[in-house]
This record gives structure tokens, sequence and C-alpha cells, in this order.
């Protein structure tokens, strides 16, 4: 757990050019998705700390929570079935751990969006409310983009894998620019709904739409989607749920008051 963790800040051999550009595409994955919902960020600067939070706090609950949960899970499937039942059955044995990372995950973004309604604004607006959603998400997903592509440059990534894979060696890339979406059109939603008065079930419903896209680790792990496939699901998967939440962002029968 404590080496997960502090691998998001320390890799071996990265020079600072390379670290750069990791922070740089991260920042502008998040720029890409921010930019349709139109966040106050300049007027209300304590979105950033919502943002810088929501960061913090999501990957030190994937480090000592979800990760100690999924293991505890894989111990107690291992204790009834072989590993070899565990690989026959793993659509339906995955399960469990993947709705571990929706449930955890959702739950810490939400958490700086809580405090600071409780905190500061008990009668925020909801469409503040969603925009506050939408900037925890983006807090997480570009420091987890960060992270990940650090990780591709520490394995070794180069631009004559470009030239001997073609367009393969950038899916690394493109599956962080979707998760970055995902991770603020569901924190959006969850926000929307917990200014609704009704934030546990959007809460429930942003950490279900969470673990369905994870899941599609499981139907690769399966040879049900190849990388190419995986990376388009979770594409069309974050558009759909952008849809919906800007939708829910631009309704001009919601009162705004930022």
């Amino acid at each position: 757990m404590i080496d997960f963790f502090i691998s998001a800040f320390y890799f071996t051999g990265l020079t600072w050019n390379l670290i750069l550009i990791a922070i740089g595409l991260g920042l502008a994955f998040g720029a890409i998705w921010l930019t349709p919902y139109w966040p106050p960020i300049f007027k209300r600067y304590e979105l950033w700390l919502v943002g810088l939070v929501s960061a913090f706090l999501t990957w030190t609950a994937i480090a000592f929570i979800q990760i100690p949960l999924q293991s505890m899970v894989g111990q107690a499937l291992l204790f009834f079935w072989d590993q070899s039942t565990l690989t026959t059955w793993l659509l339906l044995a995955g399960i469990p751990q993947i709705l571990f990372s929706g449930l955890v995950q959702e739950a810490a973004k939400l958490i700086p969006v809580i405090f600071y309604r409780w905190t500061t604004e008990r009668n925020m607006s909801v469409r503040l409310g969603l925009m506050m959603g939408a900037i925890s998400g983006a807090g997480f997903g570009i420091f987890e983009a960060v992270w990940i592509h650090n990780t591709i440059f520490a394995g070794g990534w180069n631009w004559g894998l470009v030239e001997s894979h073609g367009y393969i060696a950038f899916l690394g890339f493109f599956e962080r620019f979707s998760a970055v979406g995902f991770h603020i059109a569901v924190s959006a939603l969850a926000g929307y709904g917990l200014v609704r008065g009704r934030g546990w079930q959007f809460y429930l419903i942003a950490a279900l739409l969470h673990s369905i896209l994870n899941y599609s680790v499981v139907l690769i792990q399966k040879d049900i989607f190849n990388a190419v496939q995986l990376e388009l699901y979770a594409l069309v998967l974050t558009f759909a749920v952008t849809a919906v939440v800007l939708w829910l962002r631009w309704k001009k029968n919601e009162q705004s008051q930022i």
C-alpha cells in the first residue's frame, strides 16, 4: 500500500522534461473536458482547493482502502475456489473487486464537495454543486493521468514505438484522455445529486457507472475486448455520461447562483 501511494510522487530515471510533458498532458486533458462545464474557476478560487483535496484524498483512499478491500476479496475467493475456477468464472468473480473501485473512488471525490457545502455554502445552487463535482473529478483525474503518463514514460515509451507500432503506441495516453473526462462527468453527477437532496442515490449511480467502466478490464482479460475496442468502449461511455451531465448543467429552467 505504501509503495503504491508513493509511486505517484517518485519516478526513478525520469528526466524533468518527461515529467513536465506528463503534467502538461494531464492538465490539457482536464482543460478540454472541463471547458463545456464552464466552471467559475477564476471567480471562485476555492474550486482549485476542492480539486487539490480531491486528488490527495482519492489517491489515499485507493492506496489504503480500495486496494486492501480488493485484496481481501481476492483472498476470500481463493479460499473457496482455486485459481483455475476463478479464471473460468472471471466475468462473475471479478465483479466484487470492480465494485469496490467505484464505491471507494466516488466517495473520496465527493468528500471535499460535501465538506465545502456544509462549512461554507449550505444553500449552494444545483448548478454550482454540479460544477464543484466536476472540479473534484478533474482534480483526481488529472493527478491519476500524470501518474499513468509518468509510468508510460518510465516503461521506455519513445517515438521509436510510434514508428514500429503506429497509433497503438498512443493508446495509453488516449485511455487517460477518456478517463479524465469520465472522472469529471461522474463526479459532476454526484455533486448534482448531493445538492438536489439525493446525494446517496446519485453517489451510487456514479459508483455503478465507474464500476461499469472499470469492468472493461475483466472483458479484456477474457479476450472479449481487444485494446482498441477497450478504448472505444471507454470513450463512448464517457461521451454518453458527459452528454447527460452537460444537459443538466445547461438546463435553462435551473436557477444559477454562481
